[in-house]
């Protein structure tokens, strides 16, 4: 067994609920810049504090006049936009509780999210969500009210709220205390049906003041710049309410994209240009690839890979001198990354919008050497751990001293424990009060003050953790060798044509493995190549892309044992997709489900 706890970070008391941000921020700079959207033209319009708290103040009175009182659960079913922030606080400052769900929902999950929660109001972004709640509505007898964002709706609100007092608003707000549900995120589901996770005002100001208080400096990309994120990641998942209670909440310019997909968010980081990002390993594997495509089309590869492995070394270096094992960079690399500096790594960070020199990442693990390429570039990725029941983050590296390849140490006012069988335990003011009408299913994770969190991992004696996999994706042999399966997926996916990877082998007598390919990385080797584009079904044939993924099977395979390495592969002709069921919104694997889809190509690997 083995502890670690981090001290409290000094932050203001708690007090209220999450809405009284908005009006000290506008009673106390009225004029500065919150928060910026598109307009129809796909201009950034800026919206300050002062006229923020307006739109808030006007959506809340509109609710109340629609009968959402102290106490009701609403349903956010949106894409990430500006629309869900408001409609955030607004329901706050009357306190009521959000209930986000992923746009991409199915009807039955629709259901079943809506009735757990006795949810009486929904808020949809379009008719196609409409459509899907009004599937099911004849089942939610406790559901009254619609809106839909692209239909007028928030005009519709505050036009009906325009008789009420603003007073009326103040007293639900000030009746909020910090022990008040906020609200109930439904977990994204890899195995089983979701659980609603119940979350208090208290943990999540607590959570998003540490981050802020703690990591305040990556916010900025020089002393006194303006600090501003563009947030694109699911606000139905836990760690983008945080990224957007955090930037509110610590005065941080905020803005929406929609997509997560490297092909829409690129264009918008150069317009926005954030000074950070919170992302997932997904977009900075994007960003690299891509880049490297670009230098090996304009017949740079040789000079790119240079460049890599000498930021690789200048940060491998600055992370040696931070923990005193080490001088830092020597003269001559300071020179040589001096160089690449202006010819490669500029072009990376210009990518990214010119501004930014540190990020966050969380969601999955981000193999060690593409951090060190990003920290020798200029852009410094901090990577963390969490789930839903913890409000986001429960570790993270300090700005000062990151251990790349690790999630970092906990968050400052929380501990992490390692039990006798490798599960990470964690506990804080951040960990969530329980499952939604479920105390089974909450005694089962709650223990003395504990989160059992069901992933594996370790802890090293300056408290940094590594995350080694999740319990219950264990994978046992028929010969009885035990699998951790995350890790090898990494390493495979690390090659620029992986776009996926999932191993299998439980009761079998081997690992095997499936993979997709990245079509567009694909495209480029071929034509690179000076051959043609091919169709899914000979591309899955070809011999010379079956050898490109052997060497990143078997380049995984040196991390590991004989018995655990990978024996034989499958190429699959198309990705694994959320519509198909096969990823949660959060881009996980749903490893049953691809099992049960894949039935076939699984059988073929062990025959």
């Amino acid at each position: 067994m083995r502890d670690f706890t981090v001290p409290p970070v000094p932050a203001a008391p708690q007090v209220g609920g999450l809405a009284d941000v908005v009006f000290d921020y506008a009673e106390d700079d009225p004029d500065r810049v919150a928060l910026a959207r598109k307009d129809a033209g796909g201009r950034w319009r800026e919206v300050t504090s002062g006229e923020f708290r307006d739109q808030v103040l006007a959506l809340a009175r509109g609710l109340i006049a629609h009968g959402v009182r102290f106490g009701d659960r609403v349903a956010l079913m949106s894409r990430t936009r500006y629309e869900w922030t408001l409609f955030d606080f607004a329901l706050w400052a009357v306190g009521a509780q959000s209930v986000p769900v992923y746009p991409t929902s199915s009807a039955e999950q629709v259901l079943w999210m809506l009735h757990d929660a006795e949810v009486v109001a929904v808020m949809v972004e379009h008719e196609d969500h409409a459509m899907t709640v009004g599937s099911v509505i004849d089942r939610l007898p406790r559901l009254k009210r619609l809106w839909q964002l692209d239909a007028g709706a928030l005009d519709e609100l505050v036009a009906a709220g325009a008789h009420i007092e603003d007073e009326v608003v103040q007293r639900h707000r000030r009746a909020v205390t910090p022990d008040s549900v906020a609200t109930v995120v439904y977990t994204s589901g890899t195995t089983g049906r979701p659980k609603g996770c119940v979350i208090t005002h208290a943990s999540l100001m607590f959570e998003s003041d540490t981050m802020v208080t703690r990591w305040e400096p990556v916010f900025h990309s020089k002393p006194d710049d303006e600090a501003a994120t563009l947030l694109f990641l699911p606000l139905a998942h836990v760690f983008g309410r945080m990224v957007g209670i955090a930037a509110v909440r610590g005065r941080v310019k905020l803005g929406h994209q929609p997509e997560l997909s490297a092909s829409a968010l690129m264009p918008d980081l150069l317009t926005f240009r954030p000074t950070f990002l919170l992302a997932v390993p997904y977009i900075f594997e994007k960003v690299f690839h891509g880049a490297r495509r670009t230098a090996e089309a304009e017949g740079r590869a040789g000079a790119f890979d240079r460049a890599v492995e000498v930021a690789v070394k200048y940060a491998e270096a600055l992370e040696q001198k931070a923990f005193g094992l080490g001088p830092g960079p020597s003269a001559g690399l300071r020179v040589q990354h001096q160089f690449f500096d202006k010819v490669v790594y500029r072009k990376v960070r210009d990518a990214l919008g010119g501004r930014m020199r540190h990020a966050m990442s969380g969601g999955s693990g981000m193999d060690r050497r593409l951090g060190l390429f990003f920290a020798g570039a200029g852009v410094v990725v901090f990577e963390g751990y969490g789930l839903t029941e913890t409000s986001a983050a429960a570790t993270a590296n300090p700005p000062e001293r990151t251990r790349y390849g690790t999630v970092g140490r906990p968050v400052p006012g929380t501990s992490v424990h390692i039990a006798d069988d490798g599960e990470v335990w964690v506990s804080g003011p951040n960990v969530f009060s329980g499952y939604l009408g479920d105390p089974a299913a909450t005694r089962a994770v709650l223990r003395e003050g504990w989160l059992a969190t069901g992933d594996l991992g370790s802890l090293d004696d300056d408290g940094y953790l590594t995350i080694t996999g999740r319990k219950k994706e264990i994978l046992v042999t028929s010969g009885g060798k035990s699998v951790s399966p995350a890790g090898l997926e990494e390493r495979v996916r690390a090659h620029p044509l992986v776009a996926q990877c999932i191993v299998v082998g439980n009761d079998r007598p081997y690992i095997a493995a499936l993979v997709t390919v990245d079509q567009e990385s694909v495209d480029h080797w071929l034509a690179m190549q000076g051959r043609a584009p091919l169709n899914p079904a000979d591309l899955v044939r070809d011999p010379e892309l079956e050898m490109e993924v052997r060497r990143a099977v078997v380049a995984a395979n040196t991390a590991v044992s004989q018995a655990e390495s990978i024996r034989t592969f499958r190429i699959l002709a198309h990705p694994f997709t959320e519509e198909l069921g096969l990823l949660t919104p959060s881009l996980k694997l749903k490893r049953k489900a691809i099992e049960t889809a894949y039935a076939v190509e699984v059988d073929a690997l062990y025959h």
